[in-house]
């Protein structure tokens, strides 16, 4: 019966099957979940270095890292499919030929093996039973012999025993050693007819084992080339996309030149910028008329909005190299960048946690356009240049501060502030709204950055 073994290997292959096709898909889903991240990891971190401080060809060099992350993720994702679409339908194919499900459960190979060794195990076996009664038929005379031995022993010791009581008993011994000889020759020779059945059973049993021994053997080298084809789909050093991959980054890192940044640097936001100096304009009535906030309340023909550019989920970045600055006439415009791409961006498909993504946002406090105070100051509240105006630390609304109003908001649309008062914003944007809307539309609010000034109110929506 320990043929039953080699027969439940049978079953334990097409188990075997399913095993590894679920450890193949899960790698696949591995590979998939790596290759997601990476997307989500270079889109994100593009996005902070394109929106920050950081300039010229080191920039470039910072962001092929992101574009290497992105190669690398579509390469992950061809690994996904080679495994799920090739070797994982292989496996499951292959299986469904080898192993033939039968209408009572269990599989026909398995059967067949059970039956070819259950047929070529029954002479022998039959014989087999024989000896064994044989044997027990044996060991009973012989017991049977040994007792009436002693009996007999023991009555010529007794004189209370008649000659015929003594009689009984030697006929016993007598016939109990008759017994013992007619079982032992039956014993002997279905010992013999076992011994000589033994070689064709043996020859019929490895017949089957041979048989089931070849059935395993292709299934141990179907997996044995499966495995194989599996470690090349893994294998991504062997790729030359991959290599070229990273041959690539070398030389993005490489080409970065301190020299040409600082250069560039110089001529477009140093000494070597374009220059637009104060000129004499002649007075306009209709021309750059600067609205106070008190004229702006007491207008009854509406206000007239411009610089507006809806970008709906796509946040339209500033301007990375603006080389001029620009002042019109009397309106005073503040040069300053209230983006922050750290605190405000949103990444609803990264994997990484809250707590993790909010100290990713705190990477960095600089922006690109951000504007530095001088050394020096103006008492005339319309020069442009002046150091309070450009960075917004003036509020021209301190007596109407409100703090108990406050409230978060997060910008719709761009917006340009037209007038020295009002705000400059992007979509996408937070700010504190301080003062509720006025009847012309407008609120008065505060950019992270500290400017206090005026916006539309429509152009905002509260952060949930």
């Amino acid at each position: 019966g320990n043929y039953k073994r080699t027969v439940k290997r049978i079953d334990d292959g097409h188990r075997l099957c399913n095993d590894l096709m679920n450890c193949i898909h899960e790698r696949a889903r591995i590979e998939k979940v790596y290759a997601q991240q990476l997307t989500e990891w270079a889109k994100r971190w593009k996005q902070l270095v394109e929106k920050g401080p950081q300039y010229g060809t080191v920039e470039r060099a910072w962001c092929a890292f992101m574009s290497e992350a992105e190669k690398v993720s579509e390469l992950h994702l061809e690994v996904k499919g080679s495994l799920m679409n090739e070797d994982f339908e292989k496996i499951k194919n292959w299986q469904k030929e080898a192993f033939h499900k039968q209408m009572m459960g269990g599989f026909k190979e398995t059967k067949e093996a059970e039956d070819g060794f259950r047929k070529a195990q029954k002479p022998w076996a039959k014989k087999l039973k024989e000896v064994e009664a044989a044997k027990k038929a044996y060991h009973a005379a012989c017991k049977e012999e040994k007792l009436a031995i002693s009996r007999e022993t023991n009555s010529k010791a007794d004189p209370a025993l008649n000659p015929e009581q003594l009689k009984k008993l030697q006929d016993k011994v007598e016939k109990s050693k008759q017994d013992v000889l007619k079982t032992k020759e039956k014993y002997e020779k279905s010992l013999k007819e076992l011994d000589n059945a033994t070689p064709q059973y043996m020859e019929n049993m490895e017949q089957v084992f041979e048989q089931c021994q070849q059935f395993e053997e292709k299934r141990l080298r179907f997996f044995r080339e499966v495995l194989l084809e599996v470690q090349k789909h893994l294998d991504l050093s062997n790729v030359a996309s991959y290599k070229n991959i990273y041959r690539e980054l070398e030389q993005n890192i490489k080409t970065a030149d301190a020299v040409e940044d600082l250069r560039w640097f110089r001529a477009n936001q140093g000494p070597g910028m374009s220059m637009n100096w104060p000129q004499f304009e002649e007075w306009s009535a209709d021309l750059n008329r600067t609205l106070s906030r008190r004229e702006k309340k007491k207008a009854s023909d509406g206000v007239t909005l411009t610089g507006i550019n809806q970008t709906g989920d796509q946040v339209s970045q500033p301007n990375k190299h603006s080389s001029s600055l620009s002042v019109q006439s009397n309106t005073v415009q503040s040069v300053q960048s209230s983006y922050n791409p750290f605190e405000d961006e949103e990444d609803t498909g990264s994997t990484v946690s809250e707590k993790e993504d909010n100290k990713i946002k705190n990477v960095s406090s600089y922006e690109k356009n951000q504007s530095y105070p001088t050394d020096w100051s103006d008492e005339e509240s319309n020069n442009p240049f002046s150091s309070t105006d450009a960075n917004g630390d003036t509020n021209p609304f301190d007596e109407d501060t409100s703090p108990a109003m406050e409230v978060r908001v997060r910008a719709l649309y761009d917006y340009e502030g037209q007038e020295q008062d009002e705000l400059s914003f992007k979509a996408g944007d937070e700010l504190t709204k301080m003062e509720n809307e006025d009847e012309q539309g407008w609120c008065k609010g505060r950019l992270d950055n500290g400017q206090v000034g005026l916006y539309p109110a429509n152009y905002v929506e509260p952060i949930q």
